[in-house]
């Protein structure tokens, strides 16, 4: 009657929209003021003035079927040579239009590419921590998700451990930098090692492993640290980026995939990526929101809030004696559970109201992520419940 496979991911939904489904319960039981949601990555900052400039523009068009209307399956060709525009702009890719394809996101990005790439036997590399959807966009898609740990005093992959996970299976690494969970970002050298230990299995292998770049989070980066752009040192990335955290759009629901300009097959991979659209049912992505995106490729987030938040939030939280990861970036701060267990840990937190996702499903157990994309009268007002749940582990 139903895909049991399926069925398991409907009827158990993932840590994170489980925290937050239960956030909303609690505050109709006890009041909001009372439950303090560190769930859900959904950006708290205003849009951009541009943003809303755009839109009331477009929704003044006479022309309800411009505004409206399909866009080409791939998306708008004055869209996507905005986007190729910006892309060459700030990083001398020299990319084409003809290379971007326009999505619902950076979850549509992520498995168009998955389908995109993957053959028969396929492997793909998940970075710990990482974002616990990944594993099913690789599993839907036919693959098997190859988790490598990280380094804990870093928070960078465990190259050794990278070196031995890549196999003549593996089609693909995901890199997430600006990094969720953690806030990592990874440096230069970093990336470099990453990158030459690629080059090296793939001609070793005599296949080419392709570099996967989830930016959603690129420009959210405190103190002018590097977010170097993968596909100038690595020829075979594919490149899954969405506005929702630079633009503060998550519900609009609109990002995009870039080919390396230097990519092996690059044709034949664009091909494959709106093959995989049109199997989906991914093709033209909305198409107003489309046009907003061209129209403010050159907007960026006021960040200041979140550094504001950042600074707060890292700063009380280790002084009452928790062991947080300083994040350099996006808007997460990951911190060491005071117990093994980091499911009993949130689950003892919320006794205090307190909404923190466990890591386990990250990749990194013993852990918990704060989202701190909130009011920052939430975070002042959560800070006396944090003090009290430290205190019971100190007692």
């Amino acid at each position: 009657m139903y895909n049991k496979t399926m069925y398991e991911l409907g009827s158990h939904r993932s840590v994170i929209r489980d925290l937050f489904e239960f956030g909303k319960k609690r505050a109709a039981e006890v009041g909001a003021d009372k439950v303090y949601d560190f769930s859900l990555g959904n950006p708290n900052v205003p849009a951009p003035d541009g943003v809303r400039a755009a839109a009331e523009k477009l929704l003044a068009m006479p022309d309800n079927t411009v505004l409206h209307g399909y866009t080409s399956a791939q998306g708008d060709a004055e869209v996507r040579k905005a986007v190729a525009d910006n892309i060459n702009a700030r990083f001398g890719t020299g990319i084409s239009p003809d290379l971007i394809y326009m999505t619902c996101g950076a979850a549509a990005s992520l498995t168009i590419t998955l389908n995109a790439l993957y053959e028969d036997g396929d492997e793909f590399i998940l970075l710990a921590p990482f974002f616990p959807e990944y594993s099913v966009f690789v599993k839907a898609a036919g693959g098997t998700p190859v988790v490598v740990p990280f380094d804990e005093k870093t928070f960078a992959p465990d190259l050794s451990a990278l070196e031995k996970a890549v196999t003549p299976r593996t089609k693909g690494v995901i890199v997430n930098s600006p990094n969720n969970p953690s806030g990592t970002v990874y440096t230069r050298k970093t990336l470099d090692s990453i990158v030459s230990l690629l080059e090296r299995k793939s001609a070793e292998y005599g296949r080419k492993i392709v570099l996967i770049a989830d930016e959603p989070y690129r420009e959210l980066v405190y103190d002018d640290i590097e977010v170097p752009y993968l596909p100038n040192l690595y020829p075979d990335t594919v490149v899954c980026y969405s506005y929702s955290k630079s633009l503060s759009l998550p519900g609009e629901r609109i990002g995009y995939i870039a080919i390396s300009p230097r990519m092996t097959e690059k044709e034949n991979v664009y091909a494959a990526v709106c093959g995989a659209g049109r199997a989906l049912g991914y093709v033209c992505a909305p198409s107003m929101f489309q046009r907003v995106a061209a129209a403010c490729v050159n907007e960026r987030p006021d960040i200041t809030a979140y550094r504001r938040n950042r600074d707060l939030i890292y700063s009380a939280l280790t002084k009452m004696g928790y062991d947080c990861v300083h994040p350099d970036g996006a808007f997460y701060l990951f911190v060491r559970s005071p117990e093994p267990d980091a499911n009993a840990f949130s689950e003892r937190a919320k006794t205090f109201g307190l909404l923190i996702v466990p890591g386990d499903t990250f990749g990194a157990p013993g852990y918990v992520r704060i989202s701190y994309c909130v009011g920052r009268d939430m975070i002042e007002r959560s800070l006396p419940a944090f003090r009290d749940l430290i205190n019971t582990y100190k007692k």
